[in-house]
């Protein structure tokens, strides 16, 4: 129940960042004529607050209450949103979205622990798939009922998405507060799997020095790092300019392809969490790498096909959802139960941040490569960084290969989750 309680403060957590974020460019630099610079700057500044919230909030999991983490950055990004209301110059504007960023990611790596503290071993899966569909919804949803309602000839048209943003968090957080209450407080476990952890754990380095000098997780780490880069780093900027500029789709293509691929991620969540609930973590994130080069494949044949450029490019959206399904159910839970004993929030936390600073460099390097029209160097570097994600998750798996020769692995994701500080 409280899982359950968790995935829906997650769907309207996430109602704010579909109901502003595709406008705000827009909004600041034609409706309040501040110019293009403040609204790219806008837009760096949201996502400089999520580089530096979430490693900060995954800490304060771990030594505090992630319910009261989690309210709390959530309070603070409502009170960003609602300052954009009041936003009457730049400088003010550029401050909102600095702390709406801050408030919405921090939230983020404490959710992650209570999503882990809140499910069994048997379960974990399926919540953190029911967590990212959610989302997936709220963020659609709060992007339609914005589209309907948003006005960007006027100074105030942005201000219902504002409201959304502010409102969402609050009742987010009333539901988490709520699903907190008496809740018990989970048994510590060590989870060290190839027992890279106990030999460098008691020496006094950093969360990042300690994920790279554990080969497991320095691998996880280079596939979260390269999945973001083969997709999440292209998908609101690199690939619609590629589709628009290489392939002369229409605009109205990029709404069209956005929307099939939150549909196939809606319909096929459920039926692919339940396919692949006994696979193996790392071999499931080898098949996500693959599913991105095979997406890739298809966007570089679109060039030859003029007649079905379109057809493809939008297909292949719904070809990166399926790797979606996959991939979010299964690295999240992998990535906790290779942590360091006590340092859960932590690592969730410094994964995020990494996925956060290559997902910011994508649009530049696309700016950069189609923008000197080098669409096949664009193609080669993404075809190449989703063969990559595949070569590291099979060095996850070796990794985590059983020691000994003729043994039997343990079942991906049953061993328990070490946990950090009370639930509520």
């Amino acid at each position: 129940m409280r899982a359950m309680l968790l995935v829906l403060a997650s769907s309207i957590g996430s109602l704010g960042w579909g109901g502003v974020l595709p406008y705000q460019y827009a909004y600041a630099a034609d409706t309040r004529d501040w110019g293009a610079l403040v609204a790219a700057g806008a837009a760096s500044l949201f996502s400089v607050g999520a580089l530096v919230a979430a490693p900060l909030a995954g800490r304060l999991s771990d030594r505090f209450p992630p319910v009261r983490v989690a309210v709390l950055a959530q309070l603070i990004g409502a009170a960003g949103a609602a300052s954009l209301i009041l936003a009457g110059d730049p400088a003010t504007f550029l401050a909102g979205m600095l702390v709406f960023g801050l408030g919405l990611s921090a939230a983020a790596p404490a959710k992650q622990v209570l999503a882990l503290q809140w499910s069994s071993s048997d379960d974990r899966r399926k919540v953190f798939a029911y967590k990212f569909t959610g989302e997936a919804l709220g963020m659609a949803a709060g992007a339609f009922i914005a589209g309907q309602l948003v006005d960007l000839d006027r100074p105030d048209g942005l201000n219902v998405g504002f409201l959304m943003a502010a409102a969402g968090f609050v009742v987010s957080s009333a539901i988490i507060a709520l699903a907190g209450r008496g809740a018990a407080v989970p048994s510590e476990f060590t989870a060290d799997p190839t027992g890279a952890i106990a030999a460098i754990e008691g020496r006094p380095r950093g969360i990042l020095r300690l994920i790279f000098a554990n080969p497991a997780l320095r691998w996880t780490a280079i596939v979260t790092i390269t999945l973001a880069l083969g997709f999440y780093a292209q998908f609101e900027s690199g690939l619609p300019a590629y589709g628009i500029t290489v392939l002369g789709v229409d605009p109205t293509a990029i709404g069209t392809a956005a929307a099939v691929n939150c549909i196939v991620i809606v319909a096929i969540q459920v039926v692919v969490v339940r396919v692949t609930a006994k696979r193996s973590a790392p071999v499931l994130l080898m098949a996500v790498g693959t599913i991105w080069v095979i997406a890739w494949l298809g966007l570089s044949a679109a060039q030859f096909a003029p007649g079905v450029a379109s057809a493809i490019f939008v297909m292949t959206y719904g070809v990166f959802a399926v790797g979606e399904t996959i991939y979010s159910p299964v690295l999240n839970p992998l990535t906790a139960s290779l942590a360091p004993k006590g340092k859960v929030g932590q690592t969730l936390g410094a994964m995020a941040a990494l996925q956060t600073a290559f997902t910011a460099a994508g649009p530049m390097v696309a700016g950069v490569l189609l923008g000197a029209d080098l669409a096949d160097g664009f193609l080669l570097m993404h075809l190449g960084v989703s063969a990559l994600a595949v070569f590291a998750a099979w060095r996850v798996h070796r990794a985590l290969a059983p020691a000994r020769a003729g043994s039997a692995p343990e079942p991906p994701l049953t061993r328990p989750i070490p946990v950090a500080g009370p639930a509520a």
